[in-house]
Parts: C-alpha cells; structure tokens; sequence
C-alpha cells in the first residue's frame, strides 16, 4: 500500500507512527481542559477492557454530538435487524450523550488517536465487519488501515461544503486515495455529490440529510415546566447556536423591541458555552440586564437577556420561544442546523452565509417557512411583525414543517443502500451456523 500512496500520506503515516509515544502530553493537556474523560484514556489509545461480542458488528463513527443525534434512528434500525452495534466519538460531550440516548447493548468507546499502532489495537481488538463514517470524518491512518483489512467502508450523510472542496483540490492525489477507500459515499445532496465525485469518490449515491429524520431534540420536562413558570405571559424569543458578533446583533434587535413589547425576554444560546460570561457583559455594555443559566440563575421579571450557556438544552429554548433566529448566519460560518427548531414549531429567521444547510434553508425560504435577514434592523423589524401577528407567525412555523417533510426520507435510502451489505452478513452468519 506505502508505494501506492501519495507522498502526503506516507509522510503523514510516518509522522504520526512517531509522535505516538507523545500521546500521552496530548491527551494530558486535553484532560486539563476538560476534552477528556480520565476513566477512559486508554480507549483514545485503542485499549479496552470490554470484550468483543460474538456475531457480526456493525461500527459507527460519528465526530460529535450532532453527528451521534442524526444516526440514533439508524442505529435503531440495524439493531433491529439483530446486528451489534458499535458506536465511536470524540468528544466528551458526545460520549455523555451517547450514556444518555443510545440504545441498551450498543457499545461506545472513543475513537483512538490517529497513529497507526492505536488504530491497529483498535481493529485487532473489535474486528469490525462494516465501518460507517459519518459526514466528513477523514483520519488517514484509520481510513487506509480499515482498506487494508478489506472492511466495507461506506460515507453517511457525507457533506463536503464549497469551501471544504476548494481547500481538498490543493491536494487532489491525497484526498482521492482516502475516497477511494470508501465502497459507497452516501451523499446528502447533488451538490455534494458532485464535489465527491470531482475529488475522486468512485462510488456515490444522494440519499439526502439523514439529519431530517431524526427526532426533535428532547427536554428535561422539571427543567421545562420550571423555566416555564418563571417566564410565566413573557414573550420570548430565541438566538440559537450563535457565534461571536451575532450577539451583539441579537442584543441591539432586544434593545430596538423592548419599549414595543415590554417584558420582552430574549434567550441567546452561543454555539460555545464558554462563551457565555462575555454576551453577558455584551447586553450590560448595551444597558441590559443578563443572567447566566450555568450559574443556576433563572430569569426575573426585569431580566432582558437569558444566556443559555448550557450543553444540551436546545430543546428546552426550542420549546420556549415561538421564534428563533439561527446563528452562524450572519458570520462567515455558513449556518446551524435549522431543523430541530422548525420540527418544534419555530418561525424561523437566519442571516445570508447558510452554506452548510444549503439546500434546507433554501427549501425553507421558498416555501416561506423561514426568512433571511441581513442586520440588526431587519431582525428587529421582522420580530416585531411576528410578536404583532401571532397569526402569521404560526403560518411561517408551520409552512416551514411541512418543508421538512418534502425532504425526509434518507433514513429509508440509507437503509436500503446499507441492505446489501447487512444482508450479506446474515447470510454467513447463517453458514457459520448451518
């Protein structure tokens, strides 16, 4: 395989062979800043203590908590079809997730650092007999040494933005001997599809956003009720997912709308929860007041900005505000998901840069489920009609659900194109016992 590699590869393969034995600084330093789970270490480095169990395994890796929440109802589909499930990540919020939401007898463990002697112990060790990378997960060494172990690589809900393609095609041979690993890159749209196929992908089929049939996010009912309560006839709106300099528009909108619509409560949910002692300081400078829901603080009656600096609880703020505005819109970061907030009945408004859900907010706009705005004038001016027009904002919120469900289906396409393979292996399966 090394003479068949491109010389990026086989110098990345060889750098990483010898920074193994520095893994251990570099979990260390993630450790301290909290990107690690201290029990569980050893799994970054492909050890485990849990034995592999009989029968074929189905292996998922999914980067991260949005990735983990878009397969659980395909991991609820291939469990049901009696394969055991093996689930990876990396990240500790994602692992927290995974104890919480998957389903009992689907193992996880983290993904092993990229260096070829973990991801060996790693495959010696759970003898995967199909590998499924979810989106846009391309580590090397794991992906050229489950090619050599001639394991069924397939793509999910791949996605390759026009910004992640122009900066692929610097290394076009590099990036086409990874594609060229996979046996099926299930693509979420044409548009990616296309740009796959430009950069060498062999084989590839448009299954759609896997991420339209998942469920809406849940809630933690107590937490609900009681942010409910306190709220009590409010009005409330909602920034979700924002990244910095989106709350300083979101608080300049709260300022322009609060002498219309006193007791106007706006919850701002940043991308990044750490950064939530800032967009307090942000809405004090602007002279509002905040509280910070990871201190315990709830809002009072003369709180103007509620900072939900948590991890986990879009699904409370969805189910909060009858408005959202989608954050990494009016930055140069091309959009958050806006499909969980409209299944919960959002009216939705984002900014111009959505190029990451792309063809969602386009069928959003279109259907007129969702409307872009471009400051904080225009964010003020289109809050304030929905706040006037209760009417007209539950006609936007409920065009914009039907919208997501013209475009659902890719867990029914995912499963087919998966049939075969799953299929195959009951078939052995069936030898083995015969």
């Amino acid at each position: 395989m090394a003479e068949r590699l491109p010389l990026t590869l086989r110098v990345y393969r060889m750098l990483m062979r010898a920074a193994a034995p520095l893994a251990s600084m570099l979990l260390s330093y993630r450790l301290k800043r909290g990107k690690e789970d201290a029990l569980r270490l050893p799994e970054r480095r492909g050890e485990t203590t849990m034995a592999r169990p009989a029968g074929p395994l189905v292996w998922m890796h999914s980067a991260s908590v949005g990735e983990l929440l878009t397969i659980l109802p395909l991991i609820e589909r291939i469990r049901s079809r009696d394969f055991t499930v093996l689930v990876t990540s990396g990240t500790v919020t994602s692992a927290g997730l995974a104890e919480k939401r998957l389903p009992p007898g689907v193992i996880h463990q983290f993904v092993p650092v990229d260096a070829p002697q973990f991801v060996t112990r790693f495959l010696d060790h759970w003898k995967p007999n199909l590998a499924l990378f979810v989106e846009s997960e391309l580590w090397p060494n794991l992906i050229l040494s489950i090619s050599a172990r001639d394991i069924p690589l397939i793509m999910l809900n791949g996605r390759l933005s026009e910004r992640s393609f122009r900066r692929w095609r610097i290394f076009p041979r590099t990036v086409a001997a990874l594609l060229r690993c996979f046996d099926l890159c299930l693509a979420q749209s044409a548009d990616d599809a296309a740009r796959y196929r430009g950069l060498g992908a062999p084989r590839i089929s448009t299954t759609g956003n896997l991420k339209l049939d998942a469920p809406a996010p849940p809630a933690d009912e107590v937490k609900l009720t009681a942010l409910r309560a306190n709220i009590g006839a409010r009005q409330v709106i909602a920034a979700a997912s924002t990244h910095p300099g989106e709350e300083t528009v979101v608080v300049d909108a709260h300022r322009r709308l609060k002498h219309s619509f006193p007791g106007l409560l706006t919850v701002i949910a940043p991308r990044h929860p750490e950064r939530g002692p800032g967009i307090a300081e942000i809405a004090r400078v602007a002279g509002l007041t905040a509280v910070l829901r990871s201190r315990g603080e709830l809002p009072e009656p003369d709180t103007d900005i509620y900072v939900a600096d948590t991890m986990g609880e879009l699904g409370i703020v969805y189910r909060l505000a009858p408005i959202v505005f989608m954050g990494g819109s009016l930055v140069s970061h091309g959009g958050q998901n806006p499909i969980e907030a409209a299944k919960l009945g959002a009216a939705l408004l984002h900014g111009p840069n959505v190029w990451n859900f792309g063809e969602i907010y386009a069928a959003l706009d279109a259907a007129g489920g969702a409307e872009q705005v471009t400051d904080a004038g225009k964010l003020a001016v289109r809050i304030g009609a929905w706040l006037k027009d209760s009417y007209a904002r539950k006609t936007v919120a409920e065009t914009g659900l039907k919208a997501m469900d013209t475009l659902a289906g890719a867990l029914d396409r995912t499963v087919g194109s998966l049939d075969p393979y799953l299929m195959q292996f009951r078939l052995e399966r069936r030898g083995d016992n015969a």
